[in-house]
């Protein structure tokens, strides 16, 4: 797996590219310290500072356009973090401006629909704070040089995210949510940890460069570790399977947070882990085939969740599981599978973020109910939304032409090229996708109108809508600019590498025409469920199946089973051990010298006589000794 080499950059905006992370982290600063003098104004800093990043972004990506494609990773140094171990920089090149892209786009869009979504929000400029640390912390995750770097930005999500997750502290299950990430994600935390430590121990470094340039010279048993160990940490952080757990549950945050975390931040960090460390992966065939297996699994189940789910974001979050499944799936590939990955977590950040802003739209009309079953009929009175939702859903489903047509397609050629079971395993996933979002689209704005006697839905305000439309717009032109002529392919070559052989889209290949059938097959179930049928408001009680759905595979409970309920046994054995042993050691201890000394205390009773005497005794003893030793 061949790269461009890393060259010092000498100039130009590239050379100020901190400026991406600095901006959006500059506005948190203010934001937080300046407190409730900045409640006027703060959220129009807030948006400032991402569009002023985005605006690098773009500038540094003209560059690197007008770059051979040699010269086209700038190395941007900054300071020692620590001397002799980690040199804090940043790396330019395709890949990390792609994501930069993404973020500073797609998240400024999410923060100028935030300004009318949280208008009423007494807490409004905190909340501007937080998205503004999400975006500095995400862009210093994908920016930075090396693993110490990527992990400070990782770790940073993490704590962006329980702070958005939670911002809603009054509601206990926003409380509970925000814990629940962030202790999953502390599992996928500790194996990253171990697996930097581990980079560091065998390549004595922690850059990219110099490990890349010698990972094929290592033992296949540590790298296939790195590789296991730098999975557990994608899995956490892009809900995967085992650590998916955490994602329905964010839900409870504001719905501008799950855009931001489903389409242009948090769950996009795995996949870019694995892309980044391709030259682990390439000589670790084992992990590398760990990820597609992982991958397809967790593809296959957030379908199968989103099939049962009543709440409108939740339906949509397993969708997301899903969706990152397909990438993780094409990470896994390796070089013949990158550009499908990124291109597909491109195009899934437009339409995604469309449909997470889509349906925070309506529960700004409906009340903030999010539950399907009593929406109905809401396309005449929310035409700019359903409308918007609508382009959104055909790109994920893959209709024709559209976004996700191009690169889902192209993750199941791609996969189909290397692994044809698996690649029919992610078209049977395909089809469950044309079911379970025509089922949202479906009992969301069509069929008859189940509105609470309550609800007068309206369409949102511009400030709200503009972002939807031009989220659309992505939604259905973005994939094929990124597939068709393997623009993508190309453009990540120097960073990724550039795989043996060009794929080039069927558009009439078996698997492409197998896919659009399932799909047809799915949208025609849904409309004769969810479509022509009437919905009933209340949930029927369903088969085994849909209950496994609805309950997100036991995933709750298998974890409860396995590490809380025996966690608990072995905490409350700790403490018997720690009361009755330990402290029971230490206190016994005490209690025997401290009885001993009041014993001894007895001897030094301050009387002359008594001293006399046991000097008489004492000496008494002396003498009759040495008379006894004399005799021998």
């Amino acid at each position: 797996m061949e790269t461009a080499e890393i060259i010092q950059n000498t100039g130009g905006v590239i050379g100020v590219s901190w400026l991406m992370i600095a901006l959006p982290l500059l506005g948190a600063v203010v934001l937080l310290l300046g407190g409730r003098r900045t409640n006027g104004w703060g959220h129009l800093l807030g948006v400032a500072m991402s569009v002023a990043s985005f605006v690098v972004a773009v500038v540094a990506f003209i560059e690197i356009l007008g770059l051979a494609e040699d010269q086209r990773r700038q190395a941007v140094p900054l300071y020692d973090f620590i001397p002799g171990l980690a040199k804090m920089g940043l790396l330019i090149d395709p890949l990390s401006i792609c994501f930069a892209l993404l973020i500073t786009g797609v998240g400024s869009l999410i923060h100028i629909y935030s300004i009318g979504y949280m208008s009423h929000d007494p807490d409004r400029r905190r909340f501007f704070a937080y998205l503004n640390l999400f975006v500095a912390a995400m862009l210093l995750l994908v920016l930075a040089d090396n693993y110490v770097g990527l992990y400070i930005g990782w770790e940073g999500v993490g704590l962006a995210s329980y702070l958005l997750i939670g911002f809603w502290q009054h509601k206990p299950s926003a409380a509970t949510a925000a814990k629940k990430a962030f202790i999953v994600n502390r599992v996928g935390d500790f194996g990253l940890a171990i697996g930097i430590f581990t980079i560091w121990t065998t390549f004595g470094s922690v850059a990219y460069g110099p490990v890349f340039e010698v990972a094929g010279q290592a033992d296949q048993g540590v790298l296939t570790a790195i590789g296991l160990l730098l999975l557990l940490g994608a899995c956490g952080k892009s809900a995967q399977l085992p650590l998916q757990s955490w994602l329905l549950d964010a839900m409870e945050g504001p719905t501008p947070v799950s855009a931001l975390i489903h389409a242009a931040t948090m769950v996009t960090a795995g996949v870019y882990l694995v892309v980044r460390s391709g030259a682990i992966y390439f000589h670790a065939e084992t992990a590398q085939f760990v990820v597609t297996i992982v991958g397809v699994a967790t593809l296959l189940a957030g379908a199968i969740i989103g099939c049962a789910k009543d709440d409108i974001k939740k339906a949509l979050a397993g969708s997301t599981m899903s969706q990152i499944g397909y990438m993780m799936l094409a990470a896994g590939l390796g070089p013949v599978g990158y550009a499908f990955a990124i291109a597909h977590l491109i195009t899934h950040g437009f339409f995604k973020a469309n449909m997470f802003l889509g349906a925070g739209s309506v529960m700004h009309a409906m009340n903030d109910e999010v539950d399907m079953r009593k929406y109905g009929g809401l396309w005449p009175v929310m035409k700019v939304t359903a409308v918007t939702f609508l382009t959104g859903y055909l790109a994920i489903i893959g209709f024709p032409l559209l976004s996700g047509y191009f690169t889902k397609d192209g993750i199941i050629e791609a996969t189909m090229h290397v692994n044809p079971v698996l690649g029919w395993l992610a078209v049977a996933g395909a089809g469950i996708t044309g079911f379970y979002m025509s089922r949202v689209m479906f009992m969301t704005f069509f069929g008859k109108r189940r509105w609470a006697e309550d609800a007068h839905p309206h369409e949102s305000p511009a400030v709200m809508t503009i972002p939807l439309i031009i989220l659309s717009v992505g939604s259905v032109f973005l994939g094929a600019f990124l597939i068709l002529s393997n623009r993508l392919t190309l453009f990540l070559a120097p960073a990724v590498g550039r795989p043996k052989d060009l794929l080039e889209f069927h558009w009439n290949s078996t698997p492409g025409l197998v896919t659009l059938a399932l799909v047809a097959a799915g949208v025609a179930l849904a409309w004769v469920k969810y479509g022509r049928a009437e919905v009933p408001q209340v949930a029927p009680r369903g088969s085994f199946l849909t209950t496994f759905a609805r309950r997100d595979l036991y995933g709750d409970a298998l974890n409860e089973s396995l590490f809380m309920r025996p966690g608990q046994w072995l905490t409350r054995i700790a403490v018997f051990f720690d009361n009755r042993g330990v402290d029971g050691l230490v206190n016994g201890l005490a209690a025997g010298i401290g009885g001993t000394s009041g014993r001894l205390r007895r001897l030094q009773n301050g009387f002359v006589r008594s001293y006399a005497m046991s000097i008489l005794f004492g000496a008494a003893v002396v003498v009759g000794a040495l008379l006894y030793v004399g005799t021998m």
